[in-house]
């Protein structure tokens, strides 16, 4: 005879929950969606081009602060007002407010300086525009000195390029000084473009430009 298998005792049913429990969880309440955190809005300073609470580690918070005022006067309030500045500063000692301020004037005029030194050299500075003659009919046009008014050469010959429908490249010439060669005579027209200041080239007083002529020396000069 077989042996006979033993049976395994009949599983239990889950107990069912407690009619009090049952009640209890369907009373729980639901907590609602968060809302987004809605994003921050930066302002930035028109002079040193920093977020309006860090003007005061950039060298032209004067400045900064004389353009906010015009701005908004609530941002100015809410960043100098004598209550901000109180706020900002209070937990400082006296002698710790006398260094900060001296810090803060001493970098200011040191900046101011740099600036007028640039001005300053800026406005003594020459454009000149030579006509050169290479042949009896054929001409090129050099223009000398650009980059001391913060112009720049690639971009400057790109836009007389295509002004002129003509080469125009970046080159050294006899002293080992950048300068703008235009294939043709086009001095003149080149003086009424910096004159009415188009595209790049913007931000040279006139009277500062100079146009030369440059001809070719003929056998036995």
């Amino acid at each position: 005879m077989g042996k006979k298998r033993a049976q395994s005792p009949p599983r239990s049913a889950a107990a069912a929950p407690a009619e009090g429990d049952v009640a209890s969880t369907s009373q729980q309440p639901v907590e609602p969606p968060k809302e987004p955190t809605p994003p921050v809005k930066v302002v930035y300073c028109a002079v040193c081009s920093f977020p309006l609470e860090y003007c005061e580690f950039g060298s032209s918070l004067t400045r900064c602060k004389e353009w906010l005022k015009e701005e908004s006067q609530e941002l100015y309030d809410k960043y100098y007002s004598e209550e901000a500045l109180q706020a900002k500063i209070g937990t400082l000692s006296l002698e710790a407010q006398t260094k900060l301020e001296k810090d803060t004037a001493k970098k200011e005029a040191k900046a101011e300086a740099k600036a007028d030194a640039a001005l300053k050299k800026k406005l003594a500075s020459q454009v000149t525009i030579r006509r050169i003659e290479r042949t009896k009919r054929k001409h090129v046009t050099a223009i000398f000195g650009l980059e001391a008014f913060s112009i720049d050469l690639k971009k400057a010959a790109k836009q007389l390029a295509g002004r002129f429908a003509t080469g125009a490249s970046v080159t050294k010439n006899a002293q080992g000084q950048d300068e703008i060669v235009v294939q043709g005579d086009v001095s003149d027209e080149i003086m009424e473009i910096l004159e009415k200041g188009e595209g790049v080239l913007k931000g040279v007083p006139i009277a500062n430009v100079e146009i030369v002529e440059d001809k070719k020396k003929k056998a036995g000069e």
